[in-house]
């Protein structure tokens, strides 16, 4: 979500943008892609037939097992639940006012184990062993967990000590230019680097001053995480990403045992060789000026022969999932890596009209580990939860999904992030907390059998 950090001109520039892209008719893909716009899903599911009772809305294959409502501080209308992680028997979730760690021992009946208070935009995390970090892309007057937005004078990442779960320990942090908006870790020979993308610059800010064109990468020593510093500042434009209202990257992905990455761009999809982490070559850049406004989010297949990029139309805050909207807009696009290339073959959007003030679009998402197929579960915010089959890059389908109806006051809600791990769904929910889902469906009844021992989406493992 773009919408939270972007502030006066730049912001109101992206949200005309999207008003400009909905009001548009429906444009011609390229020749050689489609569009997914049939309202029949895969198994036989049709996308209008819903179960479920009260405000939750699911396909008949999808069920609603668990929630655990945002409490405390964290509950608090600004406090967003944020992006999430996994270890062991453990989901951590990121949320405005800090971070949640959960027991999912038993994923139907999960459990609050410690919410740390640490305030900042957006608290997305990720685990290592003992560390979890956190991407704070606010100013802040300090780098501790007690400090205010007055001076506005640091932004970065926040590392903390997660042996003893009930009461995790701050460490330290470690200052980047711009903040962090999304990190990407890449362990590498004994070392654990984290790619840092954030928007900007900031011409008033002092934390985000211009020109800013590149990523920056960390180095985490895990012996002693308090020495965490920037190592390097790559430049992956080759060609300079060409708006006046931001640059840099929104999400990186990274595949560490295939040597390879897909960054997110304001403008720009980017496929790169990170073969050596600190020095990443870029192999392609590309762009879809007719389609997509901001690059969000990339997912690779397991066996990296196919990218999926997710465009944020609007940054999050805008109902991009009406009727009026072209379904190439918003949407993800499937591209196939051929002879180490990306070639764009089809599109992918939910099936299902939403309302017109139901902010809605493509967000954070993660492969279903079923082998030999290609199948994803992705957020959509009010959109709800996902479940599509892009097996066929040129006809991906839909198969399963959840939501809730609209949300009562007409603000910013629903799923922000949604991953599969270990046989469930867990989706963060901005508003209404940990939702836990189980699909049952011929599809994806062979991910059952795949256990993980840790998931960070933005650093994919084969399956």
């Amino acid at each position: 979500m773009i919408f939270a950090k972007l502030r006066g001109a730049v912001l109101c520039a992206v949200l005309l943008l999207a008003s400009a892209c909905a009001a548009e008719p429906p444009s011609a893909a390229d020749p050689g892609t489609t569009s997914s716009q049939e309202s029949e899903t895969a198994s036989g599911t049709a996308s209008g037939t819903v179960s479920g009772s009260g405000d939750v809305l699911t396909s008949p294959n999808v069920k609603h097992v668990a929630n655990i409502p945002r409490s405390g501080p964290f509950a608090g209308g600004d406090n967003f639940n944020t992006d999430l992680a996994f270890q062991g028997d453990y989901a951590f979730v990121g949320n405005f006012a800090g971070f949640v760690i959960y027991d999912i021992s038993d994923p139907e009946h999960p459990k609050t184990v410690s919410q740390v208070s640490c305030p900042a935009q957006q608290n997305d995390v990720s685990v290592h062993g003992d560390l979890l970090i956190l991407s704070i892309d606010e100013p802040r007057d300090g780098e501790g967990c007690d400090s205010g937005d007055s001076a506005r004078t640091w932004e970065g990442l926040r590392l903390f000590d997660i042996s003893d779960k009930k009461s995790p320990r701050y460490l330290g942090a470690v200052r980047t230019e711009c903040g962090s908006h999304t990190h990407t870790m890449v362990p590498a020979d004994g070392k654990l680097y984290v790619y840092v993308s954030s928007p900007g610059p900031e011409p008033d800010s002092s934390t985000c001053r211009p020109p800013h064109q590149n990523i920056q990468i960390v180095e985490i020593p895990l012996d002693d995480p308090k020495s965490a510093k920037v190592v390097a500042q790559p430049d992956i434009f080759p060609q300079h990403q060409n708006t006046e209202m931001f640059a840099g990257c929104h999400d990186i992905t990274a595949y560490p045992e295939k040597k390879l990455a897909a960054a997110a761009c304001f403008g720009d999809g980017v496929l790169l060789d990170i073969s050596d982490p600190v020095n990443p070559r870029v192999i392609q850049q590309i762009r879809d000026t007719e389609n997509f406004q901001i690059w969000h989010s990339a997912t690779f297949n397991n066996d990296a022969t196919k990218v999926v990029f997710g465009d944020e139309l609007g940054g999050g805050g805008q109902a991009t999932c009406d009727a009026n909207t072209p379904r190439t807009k918003g949407a993800d696009a499937v591209y196939d890596l051929v002879n180490g290339k990306l070639e764009r073959r089809g599109y992918f959007k939910i099936p299902r009209d939403q309302e017109k003030d139901e902010n809605c679009v493509a967000h954070n998402g993660s492969l279903v580990p079923v082998k030999g197929r290609d199948v994803m579960v992705q957020s959509w915010y009010q959109g709800g939860v996902s479940i599509w089959d892009f097996t066929d890059s040129a006809a991906p389908k839909e198969i399963g999904f959840f939501e809730r109806r609209p949300f009562p006051d007409g603000g910013v809600a629903g799923s922000w992030s949604a991953y599969y791990y270990n046989g469930y769904i867990y989706s963060s929910d901005i508003r209404e907390g940990l939702d836990v889902l189980r699909i049952d469906d011929p599809i994806t009844d062979p991910a059952k059998q795949v256990k993980m021992d840790d998931f960070n989406v933005q650093t994919q493992k084969s399956y």
